[in-house]
């Protein structure tokens, strides 16, 4: 597959990759757990028919400065800063994971900076009757089960890419997941329930029928709480991210609903 553009734009001071590829009408993406330490074929698929740019969140693969982000305002406003930069104001977006809670904090807050919206298993909620699992709490040797259907799917993400430094690649991939824990720990909950009332985009809720991070039963709770229209669809055999796992059955998904 051939490689995105590269870009950078800078948020508080620090660099954030921006890779873009495709033609078409833009399409944002903010990456789940993990970030995109590569490019993935779920995004290639996108790009056949839209424009696509995938931002690095701070902290993640390809950007830095998520030590300066102290709450989840901080984090809020530095999204909103990136998509900005990044050329996504009012672009559809795309965001899984932890990036599908910013991804719905943008609709919520911005409403206007963001067409319509597809959430793939965000983050952002606590069920005490169907708990999440703690990312950040597993053994090495569990965690890839838990983010894939296929764990090999999981370590294929997250191994290092052509060209990076083998002793420094470890320290980046462990300075992604403490990002992460900067604006979700714990357990994922950031009360975006009370938010998700404010959502009139258009959107799109998938979720993996093997996820083992958020119970699928919440994706129930997103469409009940988001004002606009809202729809789930299961992807079957797939895990937390499931546009890893099956990013031909997401994409198509996707773009249906971007049509």
């Amino acid at each position: 597959m051939s490689q995105p553009a590269t870009a950078t734009v800078e948020v508080n001071g620090h660099a954030c990759r921006v890779w873009t590829k495709g033609q078409g009408p833009k399409v944002g993406f903010l990456a789940g757990l993990g970030g995109l330490p590569r490019w993935v074929p779920f995004l290639d698929r996108l790009a056949e028919s839209r424009t696509v740019v995938a931002p690095s969140l701070p902290g993640y693969p390809g950007a830095t400065g998520h030590t300066e982000l102290d709450t989840h305002l901080d984090w809020v406003l530095a999204v909103r800063q990136l998509l900005d930069k990044a050329g996504l104001g009012g672009a559809d977006l795309v965001g899984a994971s932890v990036g599908g809670a910013f991804a719905a904090e943008m609709a919520a807050i911005f409403p206007e900076r963001v067409g319509r919206l597809a959430l793939i298993a965000p983050f952002g909620l606590f069920d005490d009757k169907e708990p999440a699992a703690d990312p950040w709490a597993q053994r090495k040797d569990v965690l890839p089960g838990l983010m894939c259907a296929e764990a090999a799917t999981w370590n294929e993400l997250v191994a290092p890419p052509e060209g990076a430094n083998s002793v420094e690649w470890p320290i980046e991939m462990t300075r992604a997941s403490e990002a992460a824990a900067r604006a979700f720990w714990p357990l994922g909950n950031t009360r975006l329930e009370k938010r998700l009332g404010l959502i009139e985009a258009p959107t799109l809720i998938l979720w993996g029928d093997r996820d083992a991070i958020l119970p699928p039963v919440y994706a129930g709770t997103f469409a009940r709480a988001i004002k606009g229209a809202a729809r789930v669809e299961t992807i079957a055999n797939a895990g937390h991210l499931a546009y890893l796992d099956r990013p031909e059955a997401v994409a198509n998904a996707v773009l249906k609903h971007f049509a």
